[in-house]
């Protein structure tokens, strides 16, 4: 079963026109994901910090499906899936919350686990490891 995170579009989510800015579906997807993160018992203010990595978004796609406007309820759910010993996916579904419920975007985001001091690829930590099997 995927991670679910329910959200309110705000108003600073929105543009000029009144829908959710394209970039700032990226960035509810990320809360999404640190609260996933979170959920798992990793502590994110000194889980990367104690490793010695980052990882940063390599990749990112996203089909937007339909528009959302400041106020409107959300189900975030996402399900991530190992790339390779230092890579992984996300998917994401935004559900724009009915009735009826319909679907507003899919997302997608790789990452890179890379060493903070070298700046070259790491293997995943075994937290992170267990976090996405769990997925």
């Amino acid at each position: 079963m995927p991670f679910t995170y329910p959200r309110t579009v705000h108003f600073a989510d929105t543009d000029a026109a009144g829908v959710v800015f394209f970039a700032n579906y990226l960035a509810i997807c990320h809360e999404a994901y640190e609260e996933s993160l979170a959920a798992a018992g990793l502590d994110l203010k000194t889980f990367f910090a104690d490793h010695g990595i980052v990882i940063p978004v390599a990749k990112a796609e996203a089909d937007y499906l339909r528009p959302l406007a400041c106020g409107e309820k959300l189900r975030v759910a996402l399900k991530p899936a190992a790339l390779s010993e230092n890579s992984f996916e996300i998917r994401y579904e935004l559900l724009k919350l009915g009735p009826p419920e319909k679907i507003a975007a899919r997302i997608r985001t790789e990452h890179v686990c890379t060493s903070n001091t070298k700046r070259e690829r790491a293997p995943l930590p075994p937290a992170l490891v267990a976090w996405l099997r769990a997925g």
